[in-house]
């Protein structure tokens, strides 16, 4: 019986490690551009004309460099928009997305220089908490599962916070530590609205777990 059950955890644990594989790029980064353009509009009016000008032609610099895959290019722009408008919420929304355009081209670890830069020094708290929650999924795709759950105890904001307790429980599902998982997707599932299709992953998540989502408690 013990070897039943221990066969069916390790089936549980391989289909989520292929959900994610298949989709968890996709689901993060479709995230982070939403939260990112909700902070861009919120941060505009905090910027002073003058610099949010100039910033932003440099952001234009940034972003027409990583359309064309022209790397060499991005370093260089993203490099000089750091030294002189490293303050604004520019800087960091083109940081995220260079760190996007290395992921994908396999430059993991200089994707992880540009988010843990974002993560700690963004103006805004929505910003540093995509950061953190991209920063620590690149973290678990090298290996370092322990580095990223440290990346995710830092305090979010009620929007991000359910993101990052989804995470978390991915986390700790990988380390075999399943009630500490159930307990993290449970804490991300309360955070959802009701009207948020990312429930339906998350509750997808607790039924492989064998847990009732809708319940909340385990059957």
């Amino acid at each position: 019986m013990a070897a039943h059950l221990d066969l069916e955890e390790q089936e549980q644990l391989d289909e989520l490690k292929h959900f994610w594989k298949t989709y968890g790029n996709l689901i993060t980064w479709a995230l982070i551009a939403v939260l990112g353009a909700y902070a861009a509009w919120n941060g505009w009016n905090l910027w002073q004309r003058n610099q949010a000008a100039k910033a932003a032609a440099l952001y234009d610099e940034v972003e027409r460099a990583v359309v064309g895959q022209d790397m060499a290019r991005v370093e260089r722009s993203m490099g000089d928009m750091k030294d002189k408008f490293g303050s604004t919420q520019q800087a960091h929304m083109a940081a995220l997305l260079v760190a996007r355009s290395l992921s994908e081209k396999g430059q993991a670890a200089q994707a992880r220089t540009w988010l843990g830069w974002v993560a700690e020094q963004a103006p805004v708290p929505a910003l540093r908490d995509i950061a953190r929650i991209r920063l620590a999924a690149l973290q678990w795709e090298a290996g370092s599962v322990d580095e990223a759950l440290k990346t995710l105890q830092a305090d979010f904001a009620k929007e991000a916070a359910p993101l990052a307790a989804d995470l978390r429980g991915d986390l700790l599902l990988s380390k075999g530590q399943h009630s500490e998982a159930v307990a993290a997707y449970q804490k991300a599932l309360q955070g959802l609205g009701e009207a948020l299709e990312y429930r339906h992953v998350v509750q997808a998540k607790l039924t492989v777990l064998g847990v009732d989502a809708g319940a909340g408690a385990k059957p």
